[in-house]
């Protein structure tokens, strides 16, 4: 019964799939307006944007589904996509129709109780497409009844959220010089904000603002400053032409300070600084600009001068707290460096950072958070044997910010790698990265050490640990909290998961048998609440029994 809708689709020719399409209707299609976007937490039956809200929190007030029932969950519906690619796209649920991206670059529309498909766009790719790491697509944006997606042969492309036709397609950048659009798209206003991969290709990485009505660009922030634009001093020579600092994650946005915040990529070279001395702004740090403009209003470098590849591209988490007595709008930081960061949020001010990991790179942070990096932690022709390894201490997946615990929880690698330093030379459309790393990804079998996988709680207060739930291997799932007193995530080991987020101990798995590379999302059909979470090559959909 439970594969009922997902099956009967496979057996529907195309035509009558336009024709179910059609049936939907504007009665199933609403339309998403900005002021919707702005008031998405009073709308936990749906999932409007990539990280859930304007906050970026990753937690959901949703509690039909919790700590005394979860053992209960049952599978409802699975959408196995049509690609061999790491499933790394979190969906969009709006009013009972899920859209998710089929990798690289196909869109598909579900009903979001049956798997039931309705429509489905396919994306024919350049000849040519140069990525780091892997044709992959992290999801899509959705403003009135338009979806828009950016696509790693460089396209923005607005869809018909009706019936997935296209509404318009713009080049936004040349594919075959490394840039790629690997992100889900923001929209604040009437304006649609995407930003450019290609950081281990030279690129000179930007933030873009499209007109969401006609896709034509409104502003662009270049993240690597050129001639007499502030920060171009921190560059030796003409190295900020190939700079990086690529933006290849989703930023988040307060309404009240009308301030986006996004994270910047590496500088490029990855693994030789010699040939970019300086601090290399405004890569590996958080950036605040003002939507209307793309005019900076603050930044903050968490690794200034960057040799390890750690660059700033995690999820911006927004929270109103008391900190140290005082009420602050503050900006909550999981850092790929290994830090954890507490900064206000309005001016950029450093609050608090505190290593939550394993790290020897560094000898600390002074009073304004900027790091007393140490010699010997710099790459060599030998190796140098440094804490932690490239992927970071955390990396791209959401961490979550629960209100009701006043937690902060994010996945975390306990691992090290031995980084070199080689002769990097610029070729357009070519990796310019400067040697490779040595033990860039553990390996259970063989190494000594093979690192370990964790999902941590941190108290905001202090930085401090409050709980561990470690994993055999490491971990490249994102998290998602809820009022039902439950935690989400996967691993690499082929579970889904409920943890209980006040003290960490496991409520619930199952195995799905595949890695979990998206964020766990949920969300109301009706009277009756799901949790969604892609493992392997296919998004699995749960519920309770029905009554």
């Amino acid at each position: 019964m439970m594969f009922r809708g997902w099956w009967s689709v496979k057996l529907l020719t195309s035509s009558a799939i336009g024709l179910l399409a059609l049936l939907i209707g504007e009665a199933a299609v609403a339309q998403v307006t900005y002021e919707r976007l702005l008031n998405s937490a009073n709308e936990p039956e749906n999932w409007l944007t990539y990280h859930g809200t304007y906050k970026s929190q990753h937690y959901s007030t949703l509690n039909q589904i919790n700590r005394r029932n979860v053992a209960n969950l049952r599978l409802q519906w699975v959408f196995q996509a049509e690609s061999l690619e790491k499933f790394e796209s979190t969906p969009l649920v709006v009013d009972g129709i899920m859209y998710v991206v089929q990798m690289p670059n196909d869109v598909v529309a579900l009903d979001a109780a049956t798997g039931r498909k309705f429509w489905e766009y396919k994306h024919t790719l350049a000849e040519k497409v140069n990525v780091c790491c892997g044709r992959i697509n992290r999801g899509l944006a959705m403003l009135g009844s338009r979806l828009y997606m950016g696509t790693i042969d460089g396209r923005l492309i607005a869809l018909d959220a009706k019936s997935g036709s296209v509404v318009w397609d713009h080049k936004i950048v040349d594919p075959t010089g490394g840039y790629a659009l690997a992100l889900a798209p923001l929209a604040v206003k009437d304006k649609i904000i995407v930003g450019a991969a290609g950081g281990e290709y030279g690129i000179r990485g930007f933030l873009d603002a499209y007109n969401a009505e006609t896709g034509e660009r409104v502003w662009r922030f270049n993240t690597i400053p050129g001639p007499g634009e502030p920060g171009n001093e921190t560059w030796a020579g003409d190295s900020w032409e190939r700079g990086g600092g690529s933006i290849w994650l989703t930023g988040s946005y307060d309404p009240d300070l009308n301030l986006m915040y996004w994270g910047v990529g590496n500088p490029s070279p990855d693994w030789n600084g010699d040939v970019r001395k300086g601090d290399n702004l405004y890569t590996d740090s958080a950036i605040a600009l003002d939507p209307d403009t793309g005019k900076l209003k603050w930044h903050f470098q968490f690794t200034p001068h960057d040799e390890w590849d750690w660059d700033a591209v995690q999820t911006p988490v927004l929270a109103d707290i008391t900190f140290q007595g005082r009420p602050r709008k503050v900006l909550l930081w999981g850092n790929r460096n290994a830090f954890f960061y507490v900064l206000d949020r309005t001016t950029g001010e450093f609050l608090l950072g505190k290593a939550f990991a394993q790290q020897n790179w560094t000898a600390g942070l002074d009073q304004k958070g900027r790091p007393a990096k140490l010699p010997e932690a710099s790459p060599t022709r030998e190796g140098a044997h440094v804490f932690p390894a490239v992927q970071g201490a955390t990396n791209w997946y959401a961490p979550s910010y629960n209100p009701n615990t006043g937690l902060y929880y994010l996945s975390v690698w306990e691992f090290g790698t031995i980084y070199h330093k080689g002769d990097p030379t610029y070729t357009r459309g070519n990796r310019y990265v400067g040697s490779l790393p040595e033990r860039a990804w553990p390996n259970i079998l063989e190494d000594a050490d093979p690192g370990y996988g964790a999902i941590r709680a941190l108290d905001p207060q202090t930085g401090d640990r409050a709980w561990e739930f470690r994993m055999t291997n490491v971990t490249e799932s994102g998290l998602l909290s809820t009022a039902g007193d439950l935690l989400f995530s996967g691993n690499g080991e082929g579970h889904f998961f409920a943890l209980d987020p006040a003290n960490g101990s496991l409520l619930w798995r199952v195995n799905l048998g595949g890695v979990a590379r998206n964020s766990p999302i949920t969300y109301r059909v009706g009277d009756r609440q799901y949790v969604s979470a892609a493992l392997g090559h296919s998004l699995y959909t749960f519920a309770l029994p029905e009554n």
